[in-house]
């Protein structure tokens, strides 16, 4: 079958865009054949900084004919009916209809529609330039004459040329016949800018493809990525040393040439002085280089490595010492924003975030600083940190934020400071805490292990997502312009990778509490300092607030509103948020949500690391036999249980009275009730949780026998309710482990 190729030569492409481009292009074209009912075999796109190329085979020639029958009005109905019905299948009259035959419902008029299909090149010739004008580049422009008109074609670059062939292996293309603002399309590409520009004569993708190689232009951009890295380490190699490599870099310098051509140039080693991640951060953002370590050592060298878009007559010589001009600049530049950085103490760069706004509902980030200080001063003794040194760590944290180093590279926040710390002299965990909280900043990224790096890391994540849900801005749809969603897996994951044991309704109240100082509790301002100072110095527990809020009273406001609505409201819902993200963190490791729900639903579980351990019980008891057939008779029992007081319009708690039992099958499902109460309930003050579920198995037998021997709905209205009480038993005694009914079957 015939076999598209479609180039679009233009103007140098942006190299972050032509990757989603190639796949946009891919995407369209295909998309609209199978509209067309024209199905592929194969479909891929390249992209190059001056062309976006797609090879589509096995198409077919022809689209199918159409056949199709299209029932219309009852015999003998409107005239304004069979009106329309002419006019929508194209009948001359009513007399081209046949008469379908419905003994129940009549006659009707069918007509036969017979549409034959189109050559697949008139199709291509009509969707092709639509795709070409509504491709979807985040960004366009105009240019030329015809700039001017609205109606003039937007493209990422001046576009200068089109390729649209379509025909069989074996035969000679057709053209497709098109044209868009003035380009029509035809089978001529070019080559190389510089060193192969001459006009190329193109059949199909395999000459294609050929033919631009022997033009200098290496069509996949995988290819080009395979022979920069590859390239690149044999040079290191040749020296003794080892390419640092970088995924993201070597994805752009792809981007940036059509014929790679590497190189390695140098530079003082005086700038060696400066911390390695800033001359790589120097090289790297401005000349798109790479850099290369001794791998004795494992510390940079002073080589880097280029990629050039031509094979210079010199053998790259002057393109080499461009670049290296280029960088002995910029690292000038940062070598001075490093030794200036060093004459000023983190600690005497403070002062000034007093005057930058953090959030325009939580203050300054002065005020954050503050925040962040005291909770992890109270996170420290959870983790085993000690609290001066994590109350300093938090204390210099943010602080290179305002560094001449950071300002020109905000990618080393953190990293910076910890360099600067350690110049200063801190403590070694004090340092690496002003890099280690920022972290994880995604599913790949390490978490903090020192414990003081745990507590300010924990702190900034915390104080961050308490104050956003305390001022109810919270995450929307997929919106998310905070990074609370990555805010709360971080804490999660930091807790769970590190088994820490922190209940985390205890640890939101503080920060809640100092966000509620300065927007809510702010009544009488004559008040306010002997307030702050109580709020401030407070111990982070709900009985806390309760005390220093009721002092309120004397003040005309509410404690019980402000309790409910404004500290316990957002805590509540934040710890439902963090439910919501244990569950995505979970299911990603192959655990089943349900469960999470299962266990969140018990009142007080808000200890991370106890809900992962109970989950995880759970999940293997309910694979067993015992465990499917627990769970099938404790969701009956619940099923009547809300059946019953729906009916009743009550609920059945309380226990049961033993003296009502009449059956032996009620006595010893009690019994085991009773034995399971106590056992279960130590293994779970023991934090044994799958010996709560083996203990919970023994209720299996007692349940099965009840429900196959027990009337519960009893004609005795006593002995109903009695039965109907031992049920709720059941329930109760399983959510000591977990709440079966929010487990799915």
């Amino acid at each position: 079958m015939p076999d598209l190729l479609f180039e679009l030569f233009s103007e140098e492409i942006p190299a972050r865009m032509q990757a989603k481009a190639a796949d946009d292009l891919r995407r369209m074209v295909t998309d609209r054949l199978v509209a067309e009912g024209l199905v592929y075999e194969g479909a891929k796109a390249f992209a190059t900084p001056r062309r976006l190329t797609l090879t589509v085979h096995g198409i077919p020639a022809r689209q199918s004919d159409l056949k199709e029958e299209r029932r219309g009005p009852r015999v003998g109905g409107p005239e304004t009916a069979i009106q329309g019905f002419l006019k929508a299948t194209g009948l001359a009259s009513i007399d081209e209809a046949k008469i379908q035959r419905d003994p129940k419902k009549g006659d009707f008029y069918v007509a036969l529609i017979e549409k034959p299909g189109r050559a697949t090149l008139d199709v291509l010739a009509d969707m092709l330039p639509v795709i070409i004008r509504t491709f979807p580049w985040p960004k366009s422009m105009r240019w030329g004459e015809r700039s001017a008109r609205p109606s003039s074609l937007q493209w990422v670059r001046p576009l200068h040329s089109i390729v649209a062939t379509f025909g069989m292996e074996t035969e000679e293309p057709d053209v497709v016949n098109f044209s868009v603002d003035g380009i029509t399309a035809g089978q001529t590409t070019f080559g190389h800018r510089f060193m192969a520009p001459a006009a190329i004569s193109v059949r199909r993708f395999e000459d294609y493809e050929t033919k631009l190689q022997a033009a200098k232009v290496v069509l996949d951009p995988q290819a080009r990525k395979d022979i920069i890295l590859a390239e690149a380490k044999t040079l290191a190699q040749a020296q003794n040393l080892e390419l640092v490599e970088d995924q993201a870099l070597l994805d752009e310098v792809a981007g940036l040439v059509e014929w790679p051509v590497v190189l390695m140039g140098s530079f003082d080693k005086e700038f060696l002085s400066i911390p390695g991640e800033v001359i790589r951060a120097t090289i790297r953002n401005n000349q798109k280089c790479f850099v290369v370590s001794d791998p004795k050592t494992g510390k940079l060298t002073n080589k880097f490595i280029l990629t050039a878009n031509i094979e210079a007559s010199d053998g790259g010589k002057t393109i080499i010492g461009g670049n290296e001009r280029v960088i002995r600049a910029r690292l000038s530049d940062a070598k001075f924003f490093y030794e200036t950085d060093l004459k000023i103490r983190l600690e005497d760069r403070l002062p000034k975030f007093d005057g930058i706004v953090f959030h325009e509902k939580l203050g300054t980030q002065g005020e954050r600083i503050k925040r962040i200080e005291r909770l992890a001063a109270e996170i420290a003794p959870l983790v085993g940190a000690d609290v001066e040194r994590t109350k300093r760590a938090a204390h210099l944290a943010k602080a290179d934020l305002l560094t001449e180093v950071v300002g020109e590279f905000p990618e080393l926040q953190g990293l910076m400071g910890k360099y600067y710390a350690l110049a200063q002299g801190e403590d070694a965990s004090v340092a690496a805490a002003s890099e280690e909280h920022y972290k994880p900043q995604g599913p790949a990224d390490r978490v903090p292990t020192d414990p003081v790096s745990i507590a300010v890391a924990l702190a900034d994540k915390i104080d961050t997502l308490a104050g956003f849900w305390a001022i109810d801005e919270k995450p929307t749809g997929s919106k998310d312009p905070y990074a609370l969603r990555r805010a709360a897996l971080g804490v999660i994951r930091t807790v769970l990778d590190n088994n820490l044991r922190m209940k985390l309704s205890s640890v939101l109240v503080s920060p809640v509490m100092r966000v509620l100082d300065k927007h809510v509790l702010l009544t009488n301002a004559e008040h306010h300092s002997t307030m702050r100072s109580q709020l401030w110095n407070a111990p982070a527990s709900h009985e806390a607030a309760l005390a220093i809020l009721s002092k309120l009273l004397d003040y005309g406001v509410n404690p019980k509103w402000l309790v409910e609505e404004k500290l316990a409201k957002p805590i509540l819902e934040l710890l439902a948020f963090f439910a919501d993200r244990l569950k995505v963190q979970l299911r990603e490791q192959g655990a089943r949500h349900d469960l999470v729900d299962a266990v969140f639903a018990l009142e007080g579980q808000d200890d991370l690391l106890m809900v992962v351990r109970r989950v995880e019980a759970l999940g293997k008891f309910l694979d067993t036999d015992d465990g499917k057939n627990l769970l099938a008779g404790t969701k009956r029992a619940s099923n009547i249980l809300a059946i019953e007081e729906k009916k009743d319009k009550r609920s059945y708690d309380g226990a049961p009275d033993p003296a009502l039992y009449s059956l032996p099958e009620e006595k010893a499902l009690a019994k085991a009730i009773e034995q399971v109460k106590v056992e279960a309930g130590a293994a779970i003050a023991n934090e044994d949780f799958a010996g709560a579920m083996g203990v919970l198995a023994k209720l299996r037998p007692a349940v099965d026998a009840f429900f196959d021997k027990v009337k519960v709905n009893d004609d005795d209205p006593k002995v109903r309710e009695n039965r109907l009480k031992l049920l709720n038993e059941i329930r109760a005694a399983t959510r000591a482990v977990a709440d079966f009914s929010k487990i799915q079957d």
